[in-house]
């Protein structure tokens, strides 16, 4: 059974990859849409998400059994199910306008941090892929991206890493240090 800090972590990936979750939706309903897709699908596959790829292909294609999420890893997993879910039921799309609430992002990205932290190299990679989806965002959120390394290598000075970030930003980057310090106590 999912615990809450499953949901959450589901939550942020699918916060943190709402657009790309939309603009698949939208291709496989209008194939003009497909070459500005493709571009993007080009440099996912230079950042090395082939598996996921090689799903959103198929289901360009045509596809929506469950065989395209074999391969997958979890964030790959969460976004390839939205996709489907969302060509079925457009409601299930995740708002990718919704602003991000520290409240529920906190959780998950310091449970992906703790887990690399103790050298699981899923969380890991998973972090990577979210930061460098939040790097384009910009502002804050490219600022929070900046510190996921140095959370993982244990940096818990708030006044250090919160350089030149706005209220929202620090407001989640206390919020990722609190709940750090939960899971470090443990």
């Amino acid at each position: 059974m999912p615990t809450e800090t499953d949901d959450d972590r589901r939550q942020q990936i699918l916060q943190v990859h709402a657009e790309l979750i939309h603009t698949v939706v939208r291709a496989c309903e209008n194939r003009d849409l497909r070459p500005p897709l493709e571009e993007y699908l080009q440099h996912a596959i230079e950042s090395g998400w082939e598996n996921l790829v090689r799903a959103i292909r198929l289901i360009l294609d045509g596809r929506r059994d469950p065989a395209v999420l074999e391969q997958l890893d979890e964030e790959d997993r969460v976004i390839v199910t939205s996709i489907l879910l969302g060509l079925q039921n457009p409601d299930t799309l995740p708002d990718p306008d919704a602003p991000a609430d520290a409240a529920a992002a906190a959780p998950g990205l310091a449970q992906m941090i703790h887990m690399a932290r103790r050298g699981d190299a899923e969380a890991l990679q998973t972090l990577a892929n979210m930061g460098e989806q939040m790097s384009t965002v910009g502002g804050d959120m490219a600022r929070i991206a900046g510190t996921l390394r140095a959370l993982i290598d244990g940096e818990r000075d708030a006044d250090r890493l919160a350089v030149g970030m706005g209220a929202k930003g620090k407001s989640l980057l206390l919020s990722i240090i609190e709940e750090l310090g939960k899971l470090d106590a443990h």
